[in-house]
């Protein structure tokens, strides 16, 4: 449960020299004038690179969910922090600004290349959240480095877009969030300055998570190269109901099993049950051809706290699929990293173990995966345990090997060991069929 702000407003300002900062606002909205439907995003981002010299980047994209057309605005600027005030949040990059202070916030944001502006009010509804709150008061490992990671799960936009000459009311809800910390995607492995500081946080994780989970050999569990500890999947989600939840997943190789992270279920402003046992399935994959890798469509995700159970799945929207791909500029780190983001649907229930409620609503789900220059491999175990059964078989798939390798060993109920080997003709996979927008990111 938590019952007051974690938020200082020290927390919401600039923590310069982070390697790594940004606010970001999304959210779902309906025109008044026309009753479409529309997703936004937008990020303020800096950062300091090893050597010291700073940069900083807006993205804004007006997504047209009936019509499918994305309108993207994406600036770099390689020399230059962002702008922002030392007293207050006040963040500008050109003539965009975010401003505010808990529960208000305030967003000017420009596309000039398409001539679309949002002027637009969030007015949370719900208190502030670090993720993993309770065990390390935010503390994130990611790699050799840490971050902390802040975020609202539930505000009220109003204010109005722009687009050419015509404006419109806007009226929905939205996520916000503010992240920083020294972390990079690139060299994850080299920050050893704070290694104290690191090494007390995983400590801290491990605990937290040991504690809430029971130790035992599990029926399945699989990993994969794609969800290495550079990747996270993330979903937004608002309820029918008036609930808000938010999952961020840290990638341990893990792809079906137990997760590491967090599912965050907001029921009001003063009900908050964060679920740290749990564990996700993907229930469908997307294949891209092109880089050899997958990342998941359909999340399932089956988490217990306490007397609480919440078994909920989110699908993306097979029609609405951005993908933003960001090269790495050292070429032995692999081929880069893409952010995938769709809007989507949830579904599920909650249970307390006397009643039981369907959940149904609207998602935003954010995949994000490092792209190996060895394409795809994984392997999954499954195994049976006692009284009727005692053994275990292994499935690894290898697109680097060219090999499926199956792996069959048992003792009860009786003696038996079997091997299977099939090549892989990567040429036989078929791409996705799902509508992909690909954004290139500068």
């Amino acid at each position: 449960m938590n019952k007051k702000n974690a938020w200082t407003p020290d927390d919401e300002k600039e923590h310069f020299p982070s390697m790594m900062e940004w606010w970001c606002a999304e959210g779902f909205f309906k025109t008044i004038e026309d009753n479409k439907k529309w997703h936004f995003k937008t990020s303020f981002s800096e950062w300091l690179r090893f050597k010291g010299n700073p940069g900083s980047n807006y993205l804004l994209d007006h997504f047209d969910i009936e019509n499918k057309k994305h309108y993207i605005y994406h600036i770099n600027n390689e020399e230059e922090k962002l702008k922002i005030s030392k007293d207050k949040l006040e963040v500008w990059f050109n003539n965009s600004k975010l401003e505010g202070l808990y529960p208000n916030y305030k967003l000017h944001l420009e596309n000039p290349n398409d001539d679309i502006n949002l002027d637009i009010s969030l007015k949370s509804e719900v208190l502030p959240r670090w993720l993993a709150q309770d065990a390390t008061n935010g503390l994130l490992p990611s790699g050799m480095g840490f971050y902390r990671y802040g975020f609202i799960p539930k505000n009220q936009i109003n204010g109005t877009m722009k687009i050419k000459d015509k404006i419109f009311d806007v009226d929905g809800k939205g996520y916000y969030e503010h992240v920083y910390g020294h972390f990079t995607y690139e060299k994850s492995l080299s920050n050893l300055l704070n290694i104290k500081k690191i090494a007390s946080t995983y400590f801290n994780l491990a605990g937290w998570w040991i504690h809430n989970h029971k130790i035992k050999i599990p029926k399945t569990i699989a990993f994969t190269s794609e969800n290495n500890p550079s990747g996270y999947d993330w979903v937004w989600a608002v309820l029918d109901n008036g609930w808000s939840l938010f999952f961020g997943n840290i990638m341990f190789w893990v792809k079906e099993g137990p997760i590491f992270g967090s599912l965050t279920l907001t029921k009001d402003e003063n009900t908050t049950i964060e679920f740290c046992n749990a564990n996700v399935t993907y229930k469908k994959v997307i294949y891209i051809k092109e880089h050899d890798f997958y990342y998941p469509s359909e999340i399932l995700v089956d988490a217990k706290s306490n007397d609480e159970r919440l078994k909920l799945l989110f699908k993306m929207d097979y029609n609405n699929i951005i993908e933003h791909i960001t090269k790495f500029t050292l070429k032995n780190l692999g081929i880069g990293y893409v952010l995938v983001e769709a809007p989507g649907s949830v579904e599920g229930y909650c249970s307390d173990g006397k009643e039981k409620i369907n959940l149904k609503g609207i998602c935003k789900m954010e995949p994000q995966r490092s792209i190996s220059k060895h394409g795809h491999n994984s392997v999954k175990f499954d195994f049976y345990l006692p009284p009727k059964q005692f053994g275990c078989s292994i499935d690894l798939n290898s697109h680097f090997l060219k090999k499926n390798l199956k792996f069959n060993f048992g003792i009860k109920p009786k003696l038996r060991f079997s091997i299977r080997s099939k090549k892989i003709n990567l040429g036989e996979i078929p791409d996705s069929n799902a509508k992909r927008f690909i954004y290139y990111a500068q």
